[in-house]
């Protein structure tokens, strides 16, 4: 859609480009975006942070936050009335081990890093897990002492 302002007599495209950006976007055509997977959560802990040593030898801490969900956060089709997420995190640097274990459950938390799946075996079959890896981490507030 072509407008003309009349006091400048300048010619806007506008809603002409939006409109083929969007059909790029829908027709997968490439925006030059190679896409991304930042998360950044701020919320409450829900537990105690678990070490976990796996079997590869590797180490992790595995925690969970409960954060707020978004007022316009689209309906899953069921009818909850559900006002928080209790999402899955991990970390595997030593020094955010370190930092995570140190954690009291209702401390106020902010988690930033990529959501990322996770396949491991465990009784005989190959499971998976969606968890946000954490690359940074850090306590904004912390809970009454119990």
């Amino acid at each position: 859609m072509t407008t003309t302002d009349t006091a400048t007599g300048t010619t806007k495209r506008r809603a002409a480009t939006v409109a083929a950006r969007r059909r790029q976007v829908s027709d997968g055509a490439d925006d030059g975006l190679e896409g991304t997977n930042e998360v950044r959560l701020v919320g409450r802990l829900t537990s105690v942070p678990v070490l976990v040593d796996l079997p590869s030898g590797d180490a992790l801490v595995s925690f969970r936050i409960s954060v707020p969900r978004s007022p316009g956060a689209a309906k899953t089709g069921s009818t909850s009335n559900q006002r928080v997420d209790s999402i899955p995190c991990s970390a595997w640097s030593a020094v955010l081990r370190r930092r995570i274990a140190g954690w009291r459950p209702g401390d106020t938390v902010e988690v930033a890093g990529a959501v990322c799946c996770r396949f491991y075996q465990a009784g005989g079959a190959t499971r998976s897990r969606v968890e946000v890896v954490a690359t940074s981490a850090r306590i904004i507030r912390r809970a009454p002492a119990a």
